[in-house]
């Protein structure tokens, strides 16, 4: 039998309670004893164990991370995947077409014509390619025709002031033709359209382009002409299929930015009729350019490196301030056609003359040219005045001399009557005549 020491408390009070602590078996124990003024007693007691150290846990957070990124890639692969399962799916197109054959239902016979309703599409694809075996080569190519007719929307006339709603529901659609209308921005669900190949939208009221354009991946052609456009969205160089930019007539355009050098694949590109004062850095980097029109802008010079355009053909640069042309638009074996003019050009080299790939230049309206036509144009008003003049003189004299022999004649008249009329006039005149 162990040994235990026993420390007692005591308290007074209405209720005693006694206390006290005892080792037994290597443990301590804690005994209380409580006792009320009725009598009654109970007894507790709590065990403690022996003392211990609480580790904290340490983890390597760089592992979790690595963990955690695993997982996301994961995610957004299987996001990725199932995405392409959709695009490839034909129930959402199908889905489209018969929501929007729902909607043409509610449309009056000239809403119909307006927006161009289009043929309905076949939406069994495989029906289509056996039907193909049993047609003549004029028909099919009938066929060819009408199904790309009703992939086209148009869209012509100042009294649209904005996209019709059930647009939205065409998203089939390859090309955009809106001319001629007051609209001013581009429909925000512009970026469901990723099948959109050509989007014309020149002369209307159209202050901005707004960077969902760059989720347009099959865009090739994309005329935004004499608009209002005062800058272009970066997003636009993500359009990297795109083979024709017309920015043409929209007079506050002074700059284009830098993104759209990833255009490598463009070979018609119009800037003219704006307000540039150099050519823009990403134009030099656009190595598939055919055709670059920069005329009636503010050019003062062209680049020294205007030969990194290896695959240039037509070049306009005529009705800006050149004073001259570089010689390295000599080097472009391609270059057929440049087409110049200016009030101060005073430099061309002999090499760009000479050179047998070079097959037209043209400069005209330049200073001594103008000079001599308005001189001209002065000189033919001053013939006309002079001419007007002398007619009109001749007229008066006619009028005179008539008028004089007219009175001669009248007055003669008078000698051989009773009475003289007290008045007359030219009118009672002609009537004597």
């Amino acid at each position: 039998m162990l040994g235990h020491t026993h420390t007692h408390t005591h308290t007074a009070g209405k209720n005693r309670m006694l206390g006290h602590t005892h080792t037994q078996s290597g443990r301590r124990c804690v005994c209380f004893s409580v006792s009320k003024q009725a009598g009654e007693s109970r007894k507790l007691t709590a065990e403690m164990g022996p003392e211990r150290k609480v580790d904290v846990p340490v983890y390597d957070l760089s592992l979790i991370k690595g963990i955690w990124e695993v997982r996301v890639k994961k995610y957004r692969q299987k996001q990725k995947k199932e995405q392409e399962r959709v695009e490839k799916s034909a129930l959402a197109r199908i889905d489209q077409e018969w929501q929007y054959r729902i909607y043409c239902k509610t449309l009056k016979p000239t809403e119909k014509h307006q927006l161009h309703q289009y043929l309905e599409r076949s939406t069994q694809p495989h029906t289509s390619t056996h039907n193909t075996l049993l047609l003549t080569g004029d028909q099919q190519q009938e066929e060819n025709d009408l199904d790309h007719k009703n992939l086209i929307f148009r869209l012509d006339g100042d009294r649209w002031m904005d996209f019709p709603r059930e647009l939205q529901w065409m998203t089939y659609l390859r090309e955009w033709h809106i001319w001629g209308t007051r609209i001013r921005q581009l429909p925000d669900f512009l970026v469901l359209f990723t099948q959109l190949t050509v989007l014309e939208i020149a002369k209307n009221a159209i202050t901005d382009l707004p960077p969902e354009i760059g989720k347009l991946a099959e865009l090739r052609r994309l005329n935004v002409s004499y608009n209002r456009l005062s800058r272009v969205p970066p997003e636009l160089g993500s359009c990297e299929k795109l083979e024709r930019l017309d920015l043409a007539g929209n007079h506050n355009l002074s700059e284009l930015p830098f993104e759209l050098s990833s255009l490598k694949q463009l070979v018609h590109l119009d800037i003219s009729e704006n307000r540039f004062i150099s050519i823009p850095i990403c134009t030099l980097r656009m190595t598939s350019l055919q055709l670059l029109d920069l005329s009636n802008n503010q050019l003062t010079d062209l680049p020294q490196d205007m030969d990194r355009l290896e695959q240039l053909v037509t070049l306009f640069i005529h009705r800006n301030n050149l004073s001259y042309l570089p010689l390295c638009l000599a080097n472009i074996s391609t270059l057929k056609v440049i087409v110049v003019s200016g009030d101060e050009l005073t430099c061309l080299p002999t090499k760009l003359c000479n050179s047998p790939d070079i097959k037209l230049i043209r400069l005209f309206d330049n200073t001594a040219s103008e000079k001599r036509k308005k001189k001209k144009e002065e000189e033919k008003k001053k013939r006309e005045k002079e001419k007007q003049r002398r007619w009109k003189e001749q007229k008066e004299e006619v009028k005179d001399s008539r008028e004089k022999e007219f009175i001669e004649v009248y007055i003669g008249s008078l000698k051989d009557r009773d009475t003289v009329p007290f008045s007359t006039t030219k009118v009672s005149i002609s009537c004597l005549l």
